[in-house]
C-alpha cells in the first residue's frame, strides 16, 4: 500500500515508521491513524523486524497531537467520539503490545496525542531541542488517549497530576529529569544515536526481548507472586530454545551469537 501521511522503511532488522505530515507538525489525522493500523499491520507480521523507531518528518515535531483544525470542524454526539475514542486506543494499544522493543525518536515537539504515542513506546530519545507536554487543559479537555493513565503509571500520580493539570511544556532536560524521556542527544548525532540504539537491541535474541517486554509490562499490573509465576513461565520456554542454546555456546566459544528467533 502507498501511504500519504506516513512513511515505513526497513532497514536490516530494523523498521523505521515516520509519521509524515510536516506541513501540520505531523498532527494525527483521521488519514494518518488509518495508515498507521495498516502499516501496524504489515509489522507484525514481519518476524525478521526485532526494532522499530518511530518519529516525525522534518525538525520542527514529532507529532503535535490531534489535527485540531480537522476535530475543530466536527461535533460527534457522545456515542460517535466514545466510539472513535476507543478505536484511538486499540491504535495506540497495538504500538504498545508490538512484539519488538519500539524506540520514540523525539526528533522535535511531541504534545497531546503526539506524546501519547511516545508513552507507548518502550524508550524515548529526545533531540536537544524537543520539547513534551500534555497540554489538553488549555483546551478545554484532557489527554483522552491513555495520556492520564500510561503518564501515572511512568511518572507517578503525582508527578502526572503536575504536568496534566498545569498543561506544562517541558524542554527536553526537564523531561529527562522529570523521567518521560530515557536520553537527550545533541542534534548533529540524533539519528545516528537513534539507529545505534535500535542496532544494539535488533541485534540481542529476539525471542528474549520479546518475554521480557512482554513480563515487564504485564507483571507490572499484577500482584508480586502472579508476576513471579510469568516470569518463571516466560523462562521455562526461553531455556527451550534454540536462541538459549546458541547463546550459551557462543559464550562458551567466545564469539558472537546467531540469534534465529527459535
Amino acid at each position: 500500500m502507498a501511504f500519504e501521511t506516513i512513511i515505513l522503511q526497513i532497514e536490516g532488522s530494523v523498521a523505521i515508521l515516520t509519521l509524515n505530515r510536516p506541513e501540520r507538525m505531523n498532527a494525527l489525522s483521521a488519514q494518518m491513524k488509518s495508515e498507521l493500523s495498516v502499516a501496524l499491520d504489515g509489522i507484525e507480521r514481519n518476524l525478521s523486524i526485532r526494532a522499530l523507531i518511530v518519529t516525525g518528518a522534518g525538525d520542527r515535531a514529532f507529532c503535535a497531537g490531534t489535527d485540531v483544525k480537522e476535530r475543530s470542524a466536527t461535533d460527534p454526539a457522545p456515542a460517535q467520539f466514545i466510539s472513535d475514542q476507543r478505536a484511538t486506543y486499540a491504535l495506540f494499544s497495538r504500538i504498545e503490545g508490538l512484539a519488538c522493543p519500539v524506540i520514540a525518536a523525539l526528533n522535535g515537539g511531541a504534545f497531546g496525542g503526539g506524546l501519547e504515542v511516545a508513552l507507548c513506546c518502550d524508550f524515548r530519545i529526545a533531540v536537544e531541542s524537543a520539547k513534551l507536554g500534555l497540554t489538553e487543559v488549555n483546551l478545554g479537555v484532557i489527554p483522552a488517549g491513555g495520556g492520564t493513565q500510561r503518564l501515572s503509571r511512568l511518572l507517578g500520580t503525582a508527578r502526572a497530576k503536575q504536568l496534566i493539570m498545569t498543561g506544562r511544556v517541558l524542554d527536553a532536560p526537564g523531561a529527562l529529569q522529570f523521567g518521560i524521556v530515557d536520553e537527550v542527544v545533541p542534534t548533529a548525532v540524533f539519528p545516528d544515536r537513534v539507529r545505534s540504539f535500535a542496532a544494539e537491541l535488533a541485534a540481542k535474541a529476539p525471542l528474549a526481548l520479546r518475554f521480557a517486554k512482554k513480563v515487564i509490562d504485564r507483571g507490572a499490573q499484577v500482584d508480586l507472586a502472579s508476576a513471579l509465576d510469568q516470569e518463571l513461565y516466560a523462562a521455562s520456554i526461553l531455556f527451550a530454545s534454540e536462541d538459549r542454546k546458541e547463546g550459551m555456546q557462543a559464550f562458551v566459544e567466545k564469539r558472537k551469537p546467531v540469534f534465529k528467533g527459535r
